[in-house]
């Protein structure tokens, strides 16, 4: 149990590091687009990139490089903390996830009810529902380390276990609700490589690199498939294997998150953060500011958020169905509840999958900022003023 604990809190250290990294770059992307280094911050996310091999030939700006093929390694990460998670963490057995997953089915339903309810009568509008039912664990985890040791660490893990989730709805509705035209050919190739990974897994192979390999095959079959191709990275997570075949050995799932954690963490989501936060701010008005676009966003994730996840969450104690979090009261629940109104990095990507072209784009990105600026804030405040500092022995003697 110490070790577990200890992992967890490692974990929680490098997310909220990457959280305030994350804020860092964002800035340094809205000031780089508004500011005479606007033309070679167009000019970098648009510089062409081609690989092709014989016949096979993948060309794209680098801007949809990153999109595409380093958020696929953030999603393998994303799919090993999953299987982690659902094998041997928080969400390992119902009493624990109760309340995780009642306050991520409530943070998804309401804020995506807002959004539907300012856009429903635009045909096109109505494609970015999911935008803002995303919860960045980085930036959320980032702005309650601000709260300091104030916070219990029972509240940093409902947050951790509660986006967590929100990850895997994520990657769900991307199957679902954002696949363009299938190719059956290229998908059919995916599925052999799929089937790949599990006879790897059946014959225990332990190496990551066989896997890895074969994911890299599997991603370049979902991108031609129409199928987003950052699923790839999904499929080829809940592949790795949890244990070891030696007791004594380390985990080849432990191995590979904890070898790329820190990659993703302060590399590739900073990278997508700086291409795709530069909000272009040139003739922007306040009347845009309350277009049915950006503001379904921005009051999906400030308002539904706190509300979805907090009553989701106090439905979940009242049926019986899970408890508080050790040393957590109800003021401190609302105060993580409006944390997961921080979107950002999952609302930003979901964008560029719903829409396409820069003025729509733009609307997006206002949205997204304005619902995680108001949602951090507020969460922020709320936990700083309701969290009290950590008795010691001294102030509280025994006897």
């Amino acid at each position: 149990m110490p070790r577990i604990i200890n992992k967890v809190q490692d974990f929680l250290k490098l997310e909220t590091s990457a959280g305030f990294v994350l804020m860092g770059v964002a800035l340094l992307a809205l000031i780089a687009n508004n500011s005479p280094l606007s033309g070679f911050y167009s000019s970098f996310l648009t510089t062409p990139v081609e690989v092709q091999f014989g016949t096979f030939e993948i060309a794209k700006p680098l801007l949809l490089w990153i999109n595409d093929g380093l958020m696929a390694i953030f999603f393998f990460l994303v799919g090993l903390e999953i299987k982690r998670e659902v094998m041997e963490g928080e969400l390992s057995n119902f009493s624990k996830a109760a309340m995780p997953i009642f306050a991520a089915f409530g943070g998804i339903v309401v804020p995506a009810l807002i959004y539907v309810y300012f856009n429903i009568s635009d045909p096109v509008a109505i494609q970015g529902w999911a935008i803002p039912a995303a919860t960045d664990i980085a930036f959320a985890l980032g702005v309650l380390a601000l709260v300091g040791s104030r916070a219990p660490v029972s509240l940093k893990i409902l947050l951790l276990a509660v986006a967590i989730i929100d990850d895997l709805a994520a990657i769900i509705i991307i199957a679902l609700f954002y696949t363009q035209e299938l190719s059956l050919v290229a998908l059919g190739w995916g599925g052999i490589g799929t089937i790949g990974l599990v006879i790897l897994n059946r014959m225990g192979v332990m190496r990551i690199t066989p896997y890895a390999l074969i994911g890299v095959f599997i991603w370049a079959c979902v991108l031609k498939s129409g199928v987003h191709a950052t699923l790839a990275g999904v499929i080829t997570a809940l592949a790795i294997p949890l244990k070891a075949k030696n007791p004594e050995a380390s985990s080849p799932l432990h191995r590979a998150e904890h070898g790329l954690h820190i990659w993703v963490a302060f590399l590739i989501l900073p990278l997508f953060a700086f291409a795709n936060a530069g909000v272009s701010l040139k003739g922007i008005s306040f009347g845009d500011l309350l277009a049915p676009l950006p503001l379904g966003i921005a009051l999906g994730l400030f308002v539904g958020k706190q509300i979805g996840v907090f009553s989701f969450a106090w439905l979940s104690v009242k049926l019986g169905l899970a408890k508080l979090p050790t040393g957590a009261n109800w003021l401190q629940i609302y105060g993580v509840a409006c944390l997961t109104g921080i979107g950002f990095t999952m609302s930003l990507f979901i964008g560029t999958l719903a829409f396409d072209g820069d003025e729509t784009l733009n609307a997006v990105r206002l949205g997204v900022l304005m619902g995680s600026i108001a949602s951090g804030l507020l969460g922020f405040a709320l936990l700083r003023f309701f969290c009290n500092e950590p008795k010691t022995v001294e102030e509280h003697p025994i006897g």
